[in-house]
């Protein structure tokens, strides 16, 4: 099986071609960081035109790269959301206009669903079920993945999530964009025990995250002058830590899955994965995380996903839609907060 995933939710267009024995063959990933930085966030609009202008060149190269033609594919996947809906519309877009010209099926993938399955794509051994964190700028969510399209909710955030809190807390110390990666290494720098920081929800017996009082106290003790930013930083991601792993031990003693899973953009953060690893070991569970390059926005998830589904015979018409919100668990009861991520 040869599978074309194409990306482009946020502010990474990509392209990938993965076999169904999980062989990448090509794949490439262009951000636009510097795009964005002057203004400390993703502007949408211009996210959108840049996937307009470089997803083609992209699909062109991994093609190229694979040896491969259109004619090759068995199908061709592309994520349909959630995501900024102007980025989101050009993947699905190219893959309709591919799918179409091409005469193969079309699957249109659920970027969380992505992320859901791409520890499979980097470990063959991990079979479902499996608990999984997901943890991204735009999603803090504990699931029960149960197979290919089967997913149970356990929690979700109320407000932020905790790659958004890592943005926010970046940007109020001055630092550049994106701001996970910047918390991570100026962290090192600190004393986690320095800055007295909320933990929402920490042993509630609400099953749910919080990050947004955590952003709060974060601006209030920067605008204290009263601690070194190296010390918020590294008590910040300190406080992050323990929130994802008190909601995780959590989900583990109300879910009997043999492993525990991380993905999203924040699993590439080494103190997380190190915290839960511990908690898996502590709860007698196995653990699985992708590597780095896996956790963040990518196309190779998005056609493992794709392989996957197509696999099991789930394919879609081309004029499924583009979806802003997409959520995994369409039946999960919708929890309080304004600002709840779907």
């Amino acid at each position: 099986m040869l599978v074309l995933g194409l990306e482009s939710s946020c502010d990474d267009s990509a392209a990938a071609l993965v076999t169904g024995d999980r062989v990448i063959l090509a794949q490439v990933v262009v951000g636009q960081d510097e795009a964005h930085r002057p203004f400390g966030g993703i502007v949408p609009e211009i996210a959108a035109r840049a996937h307009v202008e470089r997803l083609p060149q992209l699909i062109r190269q991994v093609l190229d790269e694979a040896k491969a033609k259109p004619s090759d594919l068995d199908a061709i996947a592309a994520t349909a959301g959630p995501g900024l809906i102007g980025g989101v519309m050009v993947a699905l877009l190219a893959g309709k206009g591919l799918a179409l010209a091409a005469r193969k099926p079309l699957v249109a993938v659920n970027h969380l669903e992505g992320h859901a399955l791409s520890p499979r794509l980097a470990d063959a051994s991990l079979d479902f079920p499996y608990l999984l964190l997901l943890v991204s700028g735009g999603h803090c969510q504990l699931l029960e993945v149960r197979g290919v399209g089967q997913y149970r909710r356990l929690a979700t955030t109320i407000d932020d999530a905790a790659g958004e809190a890592f943005d926010k807390a970046a940007k109020l110390l001055g630092l550049a964009y994106p701001g996970g990666p910047a918390i991570e290494l100026l962290a090192r720098e600190g004393d986690p025990r320095a800055v007295p920081l909320p933990r929402p929800l920490v042993g509630s017996g609400e099953p749910h995250f919080s990050f947004a009082g955590l952003k709060s106290a974060v601006q209030r003790a920067a605008a204290s002058g009263a601690h070194r930013p190296a010390d918020i930083a590294a008590s910040f991601q300190q406080a992050v830590v323990d929130c994802l792993v008190d909601r995780t031990q959590r989900a583990l003693a109300a879910c009997d899955a043999p492993t525990l899973v991380v993905a999203g953009g924040v699993a590439a953060n080494q103190q997380v994965r190190s915290a839960l690893a511990d908690l898996a070991q502590q709860n007698r569970r196995a653990f699985s995380v992708p590597p780095g390059w896996l956790c963040t926005d990518n196309a190779a998830m998005i056609a493992w996903a794709g392989a996957e589904r197509f696999a099991a015979g789930l394919t879609d018409p081309l004029d499924v839609p583009a979806r802003a919100r997409w959520p995994l668990d369409a039946d999960a009861d919708k929890v309080r907060g304004a600002g709840v991520k779907a």
